[in-house]
């Protein structure tokens, strides 16, 4: 159901460094980008999860409440992606783990610009 996903950034250049880490264990790959807007996903026609200069010119910010889920295939992914984020600079949010008492297994960062990011599997 859904297409794509934005974030905005302050910086593309870091978001990009970032991304390019923290999205490989998960297949994910740079799929496109110019000046203002960087894609990536696992393949050109499925989902695709993007980080963006704001089109209005007013600073990226993060919005309380919001928050960006990437499914992951295995727990091993699950950490990897997580421990990605905090080595290049993201911060932690909540260990990667199991939550509640259902299968859902995750662990939740922030982005270099603030967004909350949780990475999971079911």
């Amino acid at each position: 159901m859904i297409g794509y996903t934005t974030l905005g950034t302050r910086d593309l250049a870091k978001a990009r460094a970032f991304y390019n880490e923290v999205l490989a264990p998960l297949g994910g790959k740079l799929l496109y980008e110019n000046e203002r807007e960087i894609y990536w996903g696992q393949d050109p026609s499925g989902t695709k999860f993007a980080v963006v200069v704001p089109f209005d010119g007013e600073p990226a910010t993060s919005a309380n409440g919001s928050m960006t889920a990437l499914r992951a295939e295995t727990r091993e992914q699950v950490a990897a992606v997580h421990g990605a984020a905090l080595k290049h600079g993201g911060t932690d949010e909540g260990g990667v783990g199991p939550r509640g008492e259902g299968p859902f297994y995750g662990g939740y960062f922030r982005d270099l610009d603030g967004h909350k990011i949780c990475v999971f599997i079911t």
